[in-house]
Parts: C-alpha cells; structure tokens; sequence
C-alpha cells in the first residue's frame, strides 16, 4: 500500500486567526484513522480543507500525487465526505436521494446503497423529515458509503446514534468500503471505535499532538487510544 494523501505545511486562517498551523501529515492506502482532539482543536476545518471545501492559506495537499488544491472536482472523484450536520433534502424520499446520488457519482453503488438500507430497517419509500435524528444520519452513512471512493471522511459518523446500533453501524462501515481505500473517522466516541482503528492522529490548535499506529501506542504506552487520549488532554 502507497501514500494515498500527504499534507505539506498545510495552514488555514481565518481573519489572522489560525485554525490549521503548518500540518505535515501522510495517509497510507488500507487503513482506518482516527482524527481525535478536543472541542475547537481544527478537526473539522482539517476535514474540509481534504475535502476541498476551504481553500488553503499555505500549504498543499496531494492526492495519489496530485495537488488537489486547485482542482476542486479531484476531491469529488476520489474521496466520500460524510459531514459532522445533515445537508440532504428532508422533502424527498430516500429513493429519491439515491437516484440523485447515482446520476452526481459515477461511482455510486445503489444496488449497494439498497442492500444496506435493508439491513438497518429503512424503507426508501420514506422521507428524511418522517425520521428520528439518528435514522437520517444513518442514512446519510449509507449514501457515503455506497460509493467506491479511495478514501472515505467521515465526521461524527455514530454521534447521533444510539448505543445498541453503534456496534452495527460500525459493522456497516468495515464492510461496504474497498480494502484498498482508507477511512478517517474524526469522533468524540474514542472508546467506541478504538477496536476498529489502525492508527491515529490527535490534533491540538491545529496542530498534529501524535500521529501513530494503535498497536504502538498500546505497545509503547501500555494503554488503550482512549485512556492515552484523556491522558494527552486532560479529559
């Protein structure tokens, strides 16, 4: 597996402040990441300067080589973005979504995107506004996982679900995604994804604290991801 993403001195600012300080970050194809940090320490503006969503103040992002600063649709072709609030139309019916999903991604799968909606109990004769909180973000992670991307984001992707689905939604992610592609999962819910995780990354003011497999952290620490992460912040 080669390097999927690389950072170089990647900065963002906003109005003078600095919400990502001069990042230098690699990801290698076929693993599952976790982004940690605090509340307000750049996770989520991270995510969307990969995403393409804000344009960097310095710095460069590649993509399988490629600088994919310049060239928004790159980011489109290439990664899955599940972001941290809902951005569906919650009029429409989720039939209606995956047609509309299918015809913007030429990767879409929605013989897959069916296949899940199944097993979780969703009928996609429904719309989103006829849904609890955590049925539309379920379905908002089938939508994002019905492609073939190389890598999937997912941000907050088990926040609004309860507990008894969460072992299933993960179960949902390790198996609809190419083993090949990478996952980064940004979550406060540490404890419970650390045993899908390969390695992770705690970010600080927009800073990279610790990049890391888990297996070293647990290794060299003598601990889990989550209790080293209270450790680090002080939670």
């Amino acid at each position: 597996m080669g390097t999927l993403l690389e950072c170089k001195d990647l900065t963002k600012s906003f109005s003078g402040k600095t919400a990502i300080d001069h990042i230098d970050l690699s990801i290698e194809s076929g693993h599952i990441i976790g982004l940690l940090g605090p509340n307000g320490s750049g996770k989520t503006t991270f995510i969307k300067l990969l995403c393409r969503l804000y344009d960097p103040t310095e710095g460069e992002i590649l993509l399988n080589g490629i600088d994919i600063n310049p060239i928004g649709i790159e980011s489109k072709r290439h990664i899955s973005y599940l972001p941290d609030h809902s951005y569906l139309n919650m009029n429409q019916r989720v039939k209606e979504i995956i047609a509309f999903f299918q015809d913007f991604y030429e990767d879409f799968d929605s013989e897959r995107a069916y296949d899940m909606l199944q097993k979780l109990n969703i009928n996609p004769n429904d719309s989103l506004k006829s849904m609890s909180k955590g049925t539309k973000e379920k379905v908002q992670l089938i939508l994002v996982m019905s492609r073939k991307a190389e890598l999937y984001i997912l941000d907050e992707p088990i926040a609004g679900v309860d507990p008894a689905a969460r072992d299933y939604i993960l179960d949902v992610i390790l198996t609809n995604y190419d083993p090949s592609a990478s996952i980064l999962i940004s979550t406060h819910l540490i404890a419970d994804i650390e045993n899908i995780l390969d390695q992770v990354i705690f970010i600080q003011n927009g800073q990279i604290r610790l990049s890391s497999s888990v297996d070293d952290i647990r290794a060299e620490e003598g601990k889990s991801v989550d209790a080293l992460f209270r450790e680090v912040f002080r939670c």
